[in-house]
């Protein structure tokens, strides 16, 4: 079934222009509440390690050990004077300073522009990426990110300072000339392993619509040298339907009718949900990384502190 925009309904608490589209003011604002943040809750394996020290390693950084090389493993930090000693080939660890590159890609695509309840997809997946943005700014580490939508595809390298997150919201809510190809999941994935370097903290926030074994694969080779965050967006009416009624969806230009007393269609859309949150659980747990899963009725502060 085709979600684009629909118009939202009114509620006293939240103005419908916010419902449906996220200001620059909005995300600005966003900083007092990231003070109280912490960025060490997404790493799974900077947590396991303890502190802020990371298995991925990038050069520059301290030295710290050296340890029998494992696949995955960057080959530029192979200790070759070990390796000759041994006859076994090692790698060199360093120990990560106080910042580290965080980088945040966000789906915009026409799909995320859609709410029966809460707020847009796109304006929750928006807030998340400026609450994230901000504790990055906040814990001194250089944060950049990633915007695509249907048609464009844009990455803003990672830096430090205020200015480096200002950046990162404007573009949040500015639209960007479209190229001439579609831009799939597997297209945007394979631009974002490109441009992450290795030791990044990168979350991805989506709703994953349109997820295969393609773009499954970038998303296990941006796993092997970076920490991964899975942020999976959804509104309440795609994990359960109504069992009666008929709805309307709509983007202005199509539309479908939907007709909840069909039992046979009420399951298949269930299930297509369902198969598709799994997918993506899947996935996260393969290749260890983190899952969040959250609604747009959800507060996204409290969403994150959540995820602790």
């Amino acid at each position: 079934m085709f979600f684009g925009k629909k118009t939202a309904q009114p509620s006293p608490a939240l103005a419908i222009s916010e419902r449906i589209s996220v200001s620059l003011k909005t995300l600005i604002n966003l900083v007092g509440p990231a003070a109280s943040l912490s960025l060490q809750l997404a790493s799974i394996r900077s947590r396991q390690n303890g502190g802020y020290v990371s298995r991925f390693k990038g050069r520059g950084m301290e030295f710290d050990e050296t340890r029998l090389y494992q696949p995955g493993d960057d080959i530029r930090s192979i200790d070759w004077r070990v390796t000759a000693r041994t006859g076994k080939t090692h790698t060199k660890l360093f120990r990560e300073e106080r910042e580290r590159p965080v980088f945040i890609a966000v789906d915009d695509r026409a799909a995320m522009h859609f709410a029966t309840r809460g707020v847009f997809k796109s304006v929750l997946a928006a807030k998340l990426a400026g609450l994230l943005a901000w504790t990055a700014q906040y814990h001194g580490d250089r944060m950049g990110g990633q915007i695509f939508s249907d048609n464009s595809c844009r990455e803003l390298k990672p830096q430090n300072g205020r200015h480096a997150v200002l950046r990162f919201l404007n573009a949040l809510t500015q639209s960007e000339a479209g190229v001439s190809e579609a831009i799939t999941l597997e297209h945007a994935w394979s631009r974002l392993s490109q441009h992450v370097r290795p030791g990044s903290l990168v979350y991805i926030i989506s709703d994953f619509r349109g997820v295969d074994a393609k773009a499954e694969s970038h998303l296990a080779k941006l796993a092997q040298h970076c920490d991964v965050v899975l942020i999976f967006i959804y509104d309440p009416l795609e994990s359960s339907l109504p069992s009666s009624g008929r709805y309307r969806f709509t983007d202005e230009q199509r539309e479908v009718i939907f007709d909840a007393n069909d039992q046979r269609q009420l399951i298949n859309y269930q299930q297509h949900f369902e198969q598709r949150l799994q997918q993506v659980q899947q996935i996260a747990k393969k290749k260890a990384m983190m899952f969040v899963q959250c609604s747009t009725t959800d507060d996204p502060i409290q969403a994150l502190r959540r995820s602790r």
